[in-house]
């Protein structure tokens, strides 16, 4: 395997890069913005990327927030947008288990630990859901909750799937119980397994660290809808229309964004040094993923502008 391709500074190779690809798939924490920064020079790339005729998709772990809540962040960093072009982890699990996922008759209903944004993609595929951001379960647990838990009549009979994603509001009292609705049969899913969450130039807990207790408690491991899932590839696939052999994935993380294209034999990877890993992750022997690229950071693509 030859060895990722530097970017940065080098005109030439950049044109024949962006020559290469229709489409371009982008992560955005780490690799657009951190927090509410948006890194220098990222909107004039997206536009320099759109004049030369390619499509931008925007592809996010982030489960906070829905399609139209990521749009108008886009939006106010100047990114351009439309709300085709955006496909986060919330959407997909609502895909997946709006037209996928054959729910028995009675158990249609989801309980999600997540914020809004699992919530709203999940109304708007007609889900019914209970957790999310209610107010009820943002609290401390009761004698009265372990009792009703155990027996199960604080349990909705109508709950066939356990929706994790990342939760700023996690508490004992959401993880028991969803593992009560997994011990009653309850399918398994979670929006993406990040470890951590890129912000404000640093790490935080990710919708990974938010199941990992129930992933240990249950002894269940969920199916994962966000990258690398290949489910979320075949939807991205699906819904675009694209062609893999010219789609490039961009991203920050070797074990979600690079490992989602090599596994979705994508046409290219570019990893960007602006995040999470860096050029030693995939230097070691155990490497979970290695790029074809590599740039410093986004913007370095515009140089040919």
């Amino acid at each position: 395997m030859a060895p990722p391709k530097y970017l940065t500074g080098d005109k030439a190779a950049i044109n024949e890069f962006i020559d290469k690809f229709d489409t371009f798939l982008f992560d955005c924490d780490g690799v657009l913005w951190s927090g509410d920064h948006v890194f220098d020079g990222v909107p004039e790339t997206i536009l320099m990327l759109k004049a030369r005729g390619k499509r931008t998709v925007f592809v996010t772990n982030n489960s906070t927030k829905s399609r139209q809540e990521y749009l108008k962040k886009l939006a106010g960093l100047q990114i351009p947008c439309e709300l085709e072009d955006v496909f986060g982890s919330s959407y997909s699990a609502a895909v997946y288990i709006s037209r996928i996922l054959k729910l028995p008759p009675g158990k249609n209903k989801v309980f999600a630990i997540g914020e809004a944004g699992i919530e709203a993609e999940l109304t708007a595929e007609g889900i019914p859901c209970i957790g999310g951001p209610d107010e009820k379960f943002r609290r401390d647990i009761t004698p009265e909750d372990f009792a009703g838990l155990a027996d199960g009549t604080l349990l909705d009979p109508e709950v066939g799937v356990v929706l994790c994603g990342l939760d700023y509001h996690i508490n004992y009292l959401k993880l028991s119980t969803a593992l009560h609705y997994l011990r009653r049969g309850a399918v398994f899913l979670a929006t993406n397994v990040d470890s951590t969450l890129p912000m404000h130039h640093s790490f935080f807990m990710g919708a990974g660290s938010c199941s990992i207790p129930l992933q240990y408690a249950s002894n269940q491991t969920p199916l994962a809808l966000g990258k690398p899932s290949q489910a979320m590839m075949d939807a991205v696939e699906g819904k675009f229309q694209l062609d893999r052999a010219k789609t490039c994935m961009i991203g920050d993380r070797l074990n979600t964004d690079i490992k989602f294209g090599v596994e979705g034999n994508l046409g290219g990877t570019l990893h960007v040094l602006s995040g999470v890993h860096q050029k030693e992750d995939w230097e070691k022997e155990d490497a979970v993923a290695v790029p074809a690229y590599y740039a410093d950071k986004l913007s370095d693509l515009k140089i040919i502008a």
